[in-house]
């Protein structure tokens, strides 16, 4: 293939796109507003219709906005890329930020003070009444002190609303929320009243009926807004656009869509009233390209430009969407990430290529707006055409960090081998991150959890403690162990006991939405809650999994080689010496070396000058000064002694032969550290009768949760970043791209059926021109024969980010992977850039 570059957006995209970029993020106030008086008001009904109600409530009165220039419409906030606040799963974190959202390090919102006092009046409501109290209230405190202390953190759901799921967008464009309404209404028809479920089937109907009553209502108040801003409209096209726009509001996604148009803007509706519903992130498109397709391919009468721009306008209001969430989870999702994974090619339920042409308008609308949204995906099989992988490298190598690829031959089987169907599998798409599932038959609760697999480390070289703290079980100290055996015997006993609560904590937080929080209007977009007479929540998903991740594997991996080489193998150091550097932090400067005051000696060095002067103190003229000096000369030189000694076994440590450079006695070493972490997890049943599944990703938490991490035996200091998901330690992959995919493939990515995350850094000059090109495609191949799961790249060099740290007002524009989702570099905080450019720079 030829590089074939790529067209121009319009100049609508453009000041579509520079809305966006500009936009200062607001916190609003209008959804806490209302669902606070709908909950004031339902106090008798039950958990569903209440939601049912809110949702109504919402639906008929949020503020409707249409932005100049819009063909699709639809907005959650009157602020472009700002968020509303969900009090009915969490408040107190907003209330504690009202006076520091907006200066922040992670995604700083801007709080007016009329909004914070709306906001404050409505949270007076919500004391005891969330699901956030309810999970609390569930948890052990064991599980807490887990949180507490860095092992792991279930705040996704904790704090807010379900998300991560794909709902079944093609039904809705055939048959529009009517069909929905008449779906319930037969199964209704159908009940019996001898079911002992009756009464709560009856509900739940009730609810649905309700809330999509409301949801078309609510589009139709889009159609009205439509006709008001024409009849005031003085230029003839908008004025046009504008009674197009309300004729496409006043039919869906009420009924089907007859054309593509249509069918873009009753998917957008669909997308924006699931985040109104509850404000779970990942709400993912999933498989655009083959649901959209019928429609482009039936629309005889639409241009193959304008068919572009309105998919370009989609991929603008994507990034319209925001979230706000608590200080230190802003960190671990830095960058204002939403996750609205879409997903184009692979194969059909057939097994058949099912590339078409929407497939590459959607890399032509990603190379054309050049934003963060959506987390664009590709599924690549032994099957995808070559034009397809090729022009996907072509987008990647424009730095954006997409399309992330994923690899169907290990997927698929992946899938299988958790009980879905083959022909379910084959149809599979990404949810948020790289979470695979079934589209609109799963609730996946992916994401479930961040579990810090390297603090599982640390606490098995402390014999089970944090600190003081015996957090864990007692499996013997460090200094006990005689053989790489023995510490193997106490990490899997410390990963039992540490995946039990992240469990138990999970399911604290999965009852909480059960019963606080069911959500109908997106239940009933979900297989089979209809036919089941359930919500998603209450195990209505045919399908149903519970996802927590890992990250630190590499870290951990190449610290437990570290000690199978020097300690057990080689001999080169002591476990006594090494334990000894651990606790030392190797030595470093501020942990370690005595200072030369008085005001800021330690406390044993204050001892011993005490002792001294007091001895002294009757010895005639003494100068006190000279003797603190002399003892603190003396600390400072046995010190320096002692940390060049930590020193020299740090940097033994840190030339250890590491993952990433295809070194089989390195690599099945950390594969067997995550295989005991996903075995463990995979033991457990969720409430609503599913299975856990583990991942290995980390978002951007490798950073936030590195600082609660350690001396680690790889030479890694205490609190750096650790290793982002299953990719090397930065700088460590000296070998090449092949050598560090090789490595990373020999990792079991099919137990890990809950996704990994590799992300591998290209030069641009590596990647450039068609041979290039070729290159790049022959390397995505290459890992994926190995069965790797997933990749994705970023194509940039350390000079750019090194000058967009300097000057961020002339990069606003500049987008970089981060993890599992893209952002602008600019806003991500400072210790996450470093992460990024510190990340390894392959040629090919």
């Amino acid at each position: 293939m030829i590089s074939k570059g790529f067209s121009k957006p319009t100049e609508r995209v453009e000041r579509l796109k520079r809305m966006i970029v500009d936009a200062t993020p607001y916190v609003e106030s209008e959804r806490a507003v209302l669902v606070t008086e709908s909950y004031k008001e339902t106090e008798g009904l039950s958990p569903i219709l209440r939601r049912a109600k809110a949702v109504e409530k919402i639906f008929n009165n949020l503020p409707i906005t249409i932005r100049p220039d819009e063909l699709v419409v639809g907005a959650i906030t009157k602020n472009p890329r700002s968020t509303e606040i969900c009090p009915e799963f969490s408040y107190e974190w907003v209330a504690k930020e009202f006076e520091t959202m907006a200066t922040r390090v992670a995604d700083p919102f801007e709080i007016p003070k009329e909004t914070a006092r709306e906001l404050e009046e409505a949270f007076s409501y919500w004391d005891g009444k969330t699901t956030s109290a309810l999970a609390d209230s569930y948890m052990s405190q064991e599980a807490k002190d887990c949180m507490a202390n860095g092992v792991f953190t279930v705040g996704n759901y904790f704090y807010g609303g379900v998300g991560h799921i794909c709902v079944d967008y093609g039904k809705i464009l055939k048959k529009g929320f009517r069909g929905i309404i008449a779906e319930v209404v037969e199964a209704m028809n159908r009940m019996d009243k001898k079911d002992t479920d009756y009464i709560k089937k009856q509900q739940f109907y009730n609810a649905v009926i309700i809330s999509y009553n409301a949801a078309i209502n609510f589009a139709h108040r889009y159609a009205n807004k439509a006709r008001e801003l024409a009849a005031v409209e003085l230029n003839p096209t908008r004025k046009a656009e504008l009674l197009q726009i309300a004729a496409n509001c006043d039919k869906v996604p009420e009924n089907g869509s007859s054309n593509f148009y249509e069918a873009c803007q009753s998917f957008w509706f669909i997308q924006i009233m699931v985040q109104i519903e509850s404000n779970g992130h990942s709400i993912s498109p999933g498989r655009f390209d083959q649901y959209m397709y019928p429609y482009l391919k039936a629309d005889k009468g639409i241009s193959k430009e304008f068919a572009q721009e309105l998919v370009d306008c989609i991929w603008i209001k994507l990034n319209d969407i925001n979230k706000t969430r608590d200080e230190i989870s802003a960190q671990a999702f830095a960058g204002y990430a939403v996750f609205q994974n879409l997903c184009v090619g692979g194969q059909n339920e057939e097994g058949l290529d099912a590339t078409n042409e929407v497939s590459y308008m959607c890399m032509e609308a990603t190379a054309h707006v050049k934003l963060p949204a959506p987390s664009f995906s590709i599924r690549v099989w032994q099957g995808t055409p070559d034009e397809f992988l090729l022009r996907a490298c072509e987008v990647a190598r424009l730095g954006l960090g997409v399309p992330a690829m994923y690899n169907d031959e290990v997927i698929i089987p992946s899938l299988v081998n958790r009980g879905v169907s083959l022909r379910d599998a084959r149809n599979y798409c990404i949810i948020g991150c790289v979470e695979p599932q079934c589209p609109n038959k799963t609730e996946g609760w992916h994401d479930a959890a961040f579990f810090n697999v390297a603090k599982i480390l640390e606490i098995t070289l402390n014999n089970g403690k944090v600190g003081n703290k015996q957090l864990g079980p007692v499996t013997g100290e460090m200094t006990s162990f005689k053989s790489i055996d023995d510490f193997y015997t106490a990490f899997k006993k410390q990963m039992e006991y540490f995946v039990y609560y992240l469990v138990e904590a999970d399911n604290c937080v999965d009852y909480a939405h059960a019963e606080r929080a069911p959500l109908p209007f997106l239940s009933a977009m979900v297989d089979d809650c209809i036919g089941r007479g359930k919500s998603v929540q209450e195990g209505g998903a045919i399908y149903n999994f519970t996802g927590p991740q890992a990250f630190g594997i590499a870290d951990t991996g190449d610290s437990v080689y570290a000690i199978q080489k020097h300690v057990f193998e080689d001999k080169t150091i002591t476990i006594e010496q090494l334990k000894a550097a651990l606790d030392a932090n190797f030595g470093a400067c501020e942990e370690t070396v005595a200072c030369t005051s008085t005001s800021t000696m330690d406390a044993t060095e204050m001892q011993i000058y005490e002792a001294v002067k007091k001895i002294l103190s009757n010895a005639g003229s003494i100068d006190l000064a000279d003797i603190q000096n002399q003892v603190i000369s003396g600390f400072k030189a046995s010190q320096s002694q002692v940390s060049g000694d930590f020193e020299s076994i740090r940097r033994l440590l840190d030339n250890t032969p590491s993952f990433g450079n295809d070194i089989d006695e390195v690599d099945m070493v950390a594969r067997k550290c995550a295989q005991l972490y996903c075995f463990e997890v995979e033991k457990y049943t969720n409430p609503r009768g599913g299975q856990f599944q583990a991942g290995i990703y980390p978002v951007s938490a490798n950073v936030l949760f590195g600082k609660d991490v350690a001396a680690l035996p790889n030479g890694r200091p205490a609190k750096k970043p650790l290793a982002d998901g299953v990719s090397p330690r930065s700088g460590k992959d000296h070998s090449g791209p092949t050598a560090a995919a090789n490595s990373v493939a020999k990792l079991d990515h099919f137990v890990a059926s809950n996704g990994t995350l590799y992300n591998q850094k290209f030069l641009p000059s590596a990647v450039a021109g068609d041979t290039g090109l070729q290159n790049f495609s022959s390397v995505v191949r290459s890992y994926f024969d190995h069965k790797g799961m997933h990749v994705q790249f970023n194509v940039i060099d350390k000079q750019t980010l090194l000058a967009a740290q300097k000057d961020p007002q002339k990069y606003k524009d500049l987008v970089v992977r981060v993890a599992g989702y893209s952002a602008q570099f600019v806003v991500l905080a400072k210790e996450v850039q470093d992460d990024i450019i510190s990340r390894t720079e392959h040629t090919l």
